[in-house]
């Protein structure tokens, strides 16, 4: 399931590799509980939190749930959904708290953005938290732009809605 592109991130002994994967493996599980769990702690409001994600929803022709893997070790994931013909959703997106700030979820979200690409889609849209700081700073940084709250979003006072037309 790890395909050949490997990134330096820290020091030049570190290698990451961004790969698709089984959103149904004990990896992928593993990490969508620690987001859970986090994302729980962050919004404990009823109704502030938006677990679902399909497995289908992530097949090959619909989108896709990437791992990354810090010296093989996995440290982060991200997926993407399509909405419809022209538009797709990233969800999921996790690193583990004590790698942040090394490139890993950027890493993701270029990748997240080269699967939408290939999908045909010329926007991708997201969701997340105003308590996100991070998450906030990276999609800004990446070329997200706040947009009215949609879909599952829409009657979630604590959600921020982006999105980035490809």
């Amino acid at each position: 399931m790890r395909g050949s592109d490997v990134s330096i991130v820290g020091d030049a002994s570190e290698q990451l590799e961004v790969t698709r994967h089984d959103v149904t493996s004990d990896v992928a599980l593993g990490l969508i509980a620690e987001l859970n769990a986090e994302l729980s702690e962050l919004y404990p409001e009823e109704g502030a939190t938006h677990f679902r994600l399909d497995p289908d929803e992530v097949s090959e022709a619909r989108g896709a749930f990437l791992v990354a893997f810090l010296d093989g070790v996995p440290v982060g994931c991200g997926a993407l959904r399509r909405l419809d013909a022209a538009t797709a959703e990233i969800k999921r997106m996790y690193v583990q708290s004590s790698l942040r700030g090394r490139g890993i979820a950027r890493r993701i979200l270029d990748e997240l953005v080269s699967h939408a690409r290939r999908l045909g889609v010329n926007r991708i849209v997201l969701e997340t938290g105003e308590r996100q700081s991070d998450a906030l700073a990276l999609y800004g940084g990446a070329g997200f732009v706040r947009i009215p709250l949609f879909g599952d979003y829409v009657d979630s006072p604590l959600s921020v809605c982006m999105a980035k037309d490809l």
